[in-house]
């Protein structure tokens, strides 16, 4: 997730060196987030992806976008302050396209029935997928599954994790994390990954965090290494430090993998993902069109 620069790191650090020795203390803020019981927070979500893979001088092509509103409803706040809520997805609308194939499009507001591939989705929109309890950090301390079937919200991470301090403009946090890798002869292998994060702004009580995730464990297995290919996105989350709630991120990811499935094979990714706080109108959420 993050695309740190030599330039812009360096800016950060000569601005606070340049503060330290004027003797002044730089501004920290403390980041936390704040629901209210009975809100409902509604986001707008697009995931577009493009992954090419050759094998054997033969290249296919996938092609998928997906377009949904995911709600959070609030239905308690704990005395420590922590927040009771429904994780749902109120619609979906999901097209993807293989090499040589007609493209496959389910719009859950118009369609009556899915297309086979989107069967599973189309049976979840609309309906609480899980209960979620979560800290003011944003750690889940609880989650209970509401719809039974096979897919589930993550397991991991549900929203950027908060520092347990107060942060300066150029402080950056992170949190380690084991993903569970498996392996062609049936074993597994655990991976360690760092999810690094840094303070690169405030402005009108909005940060700007840069986000990024990096391997720590040493891969020299390509097919491994493509098992990982979608760990590796980098991005920016704008923060409503006074509301304590994401207001916007964009996530990007472009790799290439050689070698995953032999000789002259290769694995290009690319993707963007992006999410946007909505606004309430009326109890209904709108999309922001400024």
């Amino acid at each position: 997730m993050m695309r740190f620069s030599l330039s812009g790191s360096a800016a950060l650090v000569s601005v606070l060196a340049t503060s330290l020795a004027a003797g002044e203390e730089p501004a920290t803020y403390l980041l936390r987030y704040k629901f209210t019981q009975g809100e409902t927070l509604r986001w707008d979500v697009v995931h577009r992806g493009r992954i090419d893979a050759t094998v054997s001088g033969s290249t296919k092509t996938t092609e998928t976008v997906s377009k949904s509103i995911k709600a959070w409803r609030v239905k308690e706040i704990t005395p420590d302050g922590s927040a009771v809520f429904e994780h749902s997805v109120e619609y979906v609308d999901m097209w993807h396209r293989l090499t040589d194939c007609a493209p496959v499009r389910y719009d859950s507001r118009k369609d009556a029935k899915p297309p086979r591939a989107f069967e599973q989705a189309a049976q979840r929109v609309g309906k609480p997928l899980c209960q979620i309890t979560l800290d003011n950090r944003g750690k889940i301390l609880g989650r209970k599954e509401l719809i039974v079937g096979p897919a589930k919200v993550s397991e991991g991470e549900i929203t950027m994790p908060l520092p347990e301090d107060p942060v300066a403009v150029g402080q950056t946090w992170s949190e380690k994390h084991d993903v569970t890798v498996p392996l062609e002869t049936g074993g597994v292998k655990k991976i360690l990954t760092l999810q690094k994060y840094a303070l690169k702004d405030v402005r009108t009580g909005v940060a700007t965090i840069e986000v990024a995730t990096q391997i720590l464990t040493p891969i020299d297995d390509p097919a491994i290494e493509a098992k990982l290919i979608e760990r590796g996105s980098r991005g920016t989350v704008r923060f409503d430090v006074d509301a304590g709630r994401v207001l916007s991120q964009r996530m990007d990811l472009d790799k290439r993998v050689v070698g995953f499935r032999g000789a002259g094979s290769a694995l290009n990714y690319l993707t963007r993902f992006t999410e946007q706080l909505l606004p309430v109108e009326g109890g209904l959420a709108r999309r922001d069109r400024s």
